[in-house]
């Protein structure tokens, strides 16, 4: 896979979906369209330009804390790798340090860095969960993303309130049925 971005390559393609609708290229509103495609594109894929070891930047510290650590909300927008669709949520991401905390700000970067691919929130989600794994080894990471998906809301079977919701657990989270509840109350607190 390339680490660059074709911009006149995805400007040509986004011409040709332009020409294949039956618009006219040459009508003033779309003029830049394929500019702005382009770069639109290059924007919600940069995640495949990104270097893992850049982002975290040695934001790992030493840390006796055994409590459980929670960045909840996160808010993130990908692309449906089957149609090349929006689809956008919210990731709850925690953990249970074992001597290794991670700068908080790195958690939604690490979000957004698989997020900004073409991609299914099955892989997405693991993808979350595994990064922090290797990263800092704790007893255990939990991801949940709740998402809509416009390839679901748009066309197909067209239902405009369906989400998606997925999770993945590991180390304490996965065998630990209490340590998992927790977790899921705090991203959902009970309200009133």
């Amino acid at each position: 896979m390339s680490n660059t971005f074709n911009l006149e390559n995805a400007k040509e393609a986004a011409l040709k979906l332009i020409e294949s609708i039956g618009e006219d290229k040459k009508r003033e509103g779309l003029l830049k369209t394929p500019d702005r495609v382009a770069k639109a594109y290059e924007f919600m894929t940069s995640g495949y330009r990104q270097n893992l070891d850049d982002l975290i930047n040695e934001a790992i510290y030493n840390e006796s804390n055994k409590g459980m650590i929670i960045v909840n909300n996160i808010e993130f927008f990908s692309l449906c790798e089957h149609h090349m669709l929006p689809f956008y949520g919210h990731a709850h991401v925690g953990y249970i340090p074992d001597g290794k905390i991670i700068g908080i700000s790195k958690i939604p970067r690490i979000v957004d860095m698989f997020a900004r691919r073409l991609q299914v929130q099955e892989r997405l989600t693991e993808e979350i969960a595994e990064t922090i794994k290797k990263a800092i080894n704790p007893l255990g990471v939990a991801v949940v993303l709740e998402a809509e998906h416009m390839c679901m809301m748009m066309r197909g079977v067209e239902k405009q309130a369906s989400s998606l919701t997925t999770s993945s657990m590991r180390g304490v989270f996965q065998k630990s049925q209490s340590t998992r509840m927790e977790f899921l109350s705090l991203i959902h607190p009970k309200k009133g």
